[in-house]
């Protein structure tokens, strides 16, 4: 590996191998979601907490100073939204320059298997591969699934990780899911997890990316369950404790409940 590769990767994935990325990009095709509405408002208390944030070249910079930052990995996929007609039907958006320009540590971009647009999706994750291996910058790829929740099984995610791992990317975010050791075992690069099933206590988020950490993920790309959670901090500082600690759901749960009276 490249040392600007390596070192870039390093800013993103710690000493201990694990990471915890926020992903505030949720604006791009939802526009101003819950708890989103005023992205610096939402980034700049969780920030200290965060190894990394995923995040679109708008937000970066209108909503995060320059002097107090963490590494970007920038999203530069797009041109869909939830009104549209299919939200698989995605360009990329955003150059590798401007990618260099903002300083990135990584980019981003949405992969559809499976979809209508699959086979446009998988180019371009091809040629931004391509584009940053020239430059010395990793990709990521989402194994996005639109609105179509019912596919993250592991059968689907493992095909959908490994063929993102296949044609170049660094690191793959996707979804939490039973027999999740199926989807990091046949996936040859890092998993980080974007979420899970739909829950409604602290402790069952908990549950998952522990589960998921020991089933060979190296963290988590975790957004809405964070910033959408009545005390995000606690939240954060809760899952940063499973990522970087190797802390159970119940003595995460602890934290959270703590660090939530401390708030209170």
């Amino acid at each position: 590996m490249e040392w600007g590769m390596a070192n870039r990767m390093a800013q993103l994935i710690q000493r201990d191998g694990h990471a915890l990325f926020l992903p505030v990009d949720h604006g791009y095709f939802q526009g101003p979601t819950r708890k989103l509405e005023e992205p610096r408002r939402t980034i700049e208390p969780l920030l200290p907490y965060a190894d990394a944030l995923f995040i679109t070249r708008g937000v970066l910079r209108s909503s995060v100073d320059p002097d107090n930052s963490k590494p970007v990995i920038l999203r530069v996929s797009g041109g869909t939204s939830m009104v549209g007609k299919d939200l698989a039907n995605e360009g990329i958006t955003t150059s590798m320059e401007e990618a260099i320009r903002l300083n990135a540590s990584a980019v981003g971009i949405s992969i559809f298997v499976g979809s209508d647009y699959e086979k446009e999706s998988l180019l371009n994750l091809s040629k931004l591969v391509n584009d940053g291996e020239r430059y010395g910058i990793p990709v990521m790829a989402v194994t996005a699934v639109g609105k179509e929740l019912e596919k993250r099984d592991a059968r689907y995610l493992a095909l959908a990780c490994r063929i993102a791992a296949e044609l170049g990317a660094r690191v793959v975010k996707t979804y939490w899911c039973e027999g999740f050791e199926k989807v990091t075992g046949g996936c040859p690069v890092p998993v980080v997890m974007a979420g899970g099933p739909k829950v409604d206590t602290e402790l069952e988020v908990f549950k998952f990316v522990y589960d998921g950490m020991q089933k060979g993920s190296i963290g988590v790309n975790l957004g809405r369950n964070i910033w959408q959670n009545d005390f995000p901090i606690a939240m954060i500082k809760a899952i940063r404790a499973i990522v970087h600690g190797n802390a159970t759901p119940e003595e995460a749960q602890e934290i959270y409940e703590s660090e939530k009276v401390e708030k209170d």
